[in-house]
């Protein structure tokens, strides 16, 4: 055991989007975990855009507090135990799930430490979004056979399983947006998109009408903005549209972060019955019934992960500065 682990703290709060600079590796005694506690050694942590708006202040009635400078940053992490208290059930080498990522020891009270229990062939998997954008679809959206899906933000964490679980639950056509050629590409060759529809000159919803010429019965939005408008838009009778994101707001260099408006014709969402609906949020049941699926077709190759991996907690700000600006396809992973 070392006597010193590292944390990546808030240094100052950015005013526009967060930059590499505006965070700070520091040198920490390894914690003394308290009565109850448990210490892990993490090896893997979640880098995800969205901590922008709690960088910036957070928004009222999130479940997530907001940073303050000095404070250390957060997020899903995979970790051995090296230490547990009498009761827990957990064992000096054990790999659990906790949120105390961003950090090399954690502390975590033993019962926000999930055991994993190697269903998985990766234990990185477990850091992925796929049980968001699974219960996004079954529980709150609920696409029948033959139906087409729309899923903006389709190359990111939530987007990039969301088009793959879709296809596996019957759907007809799928549908996604990107804001580059390359992931377009990508998303249509390995992600199960019939299409990828390119965001960014104001002709959006021609594009995505181009590409689901007959309307969208299933909308999954992780982004908002002109894309949420243009679901609507192109929405049959009685599609039903879950807000499972708010990247256009949150990512925006000219917003703060922690609002992001949208004008909707509201017209459109009473004369075609359209359900538009808040992602219901975690359910345990769910996320065991996601994570026993995802096992099968991890090994039948009928899902993909993708993922981009950064090496070291020294890599942890630049790993946050590229996903919030949208470079990579996928989960984006510090490995320690």
């Amino acid at each position: 055991m070392p006597d010193t682990s590292r944390e990546v703290r808030l240094a100052v709060r950015p005013d526009g989007l967060p930059e590499p600079e505006h965070f700070t590796v520091v040198q920490v005694p390894v914690p003394v975990p308290g009565d109850g506690e448990v210490l892990v050694r993490n090896r893997f942590f979640h880098v995800f855009p969205a901590l922008r708006t709690v960088i910036a202040g957070s928004v009222k009635g999130a479940p997530f507090p907001p940073l303050n400078p000095g404070d250390a940053l957060f997020g899903k992490a995979v970790g051995e135990v090296v230490s547990a208290p009498d009761g827990s059930g957990l064992r000096a080498g054990d790999l659990v799930q906790h949120w105390q990522g961003w950090r090399e020891y954690a502390a975590v009270p033993a019962d926000q430490c999930a055991p994993l229990d190697g269903g998985l062939p990766d234990p990185a998997a477990h850091l992925g979004q796929g049980a968001i954008a699974y219960a996004a679809l079954v529980r709150d959206a609920r696409p029948r056979p033959g139906e087409t899906v729309f899923v903006s933000g389709g190359a990111g964490g939530v987007g990039s399983v969301a088009g793959q679980v879709a296809r596996l639950l019957g759907a007809g056509r799928v549908v996604g947006s990107t804001g580059s050629p390359e992931k377009a590409k990508r998303m249509v060759a390995e992600l199960g998109y019939d299409a990828a529809v390119l965001r960014g000159d104001g002709s959006f919803e021609a594009r995505l009408a181009e590409a689901a010429p007959d309307g969208v019965d299933v909308v999954v939005d992780n982004v908002g903005g002109e894309q949420l408008r243009a679901a609507v838009s192109v929405a049959r009778p009685r599609a039903r549209i879950v807000l499972v994101g708010a990247l256009a707001g949150q990512l925006a260099a000219d917003r703060p972060g922690t609002t992001s408006p949208v004008e909707l014709d509201t017209f459109e969402l009473i004369v075609k019955r359209v359900e538009l609906r808040g992602f219901g949020g975690a359910d345990p049941a769910l996320d065991a019934e996601w994570a026993r699926r995802l096992g099968g077709w991890l090994r039948s190759g009928e899902i993909v992960l993708p993922e981009v991996r950064f090496a070291g907690i020294e890599s942890a700000p630049r790993a946050l500065h590229e996903a919030i600006a949208g470079r990579h396809l996928g989960t984006v992973i510090v490995e320690l």
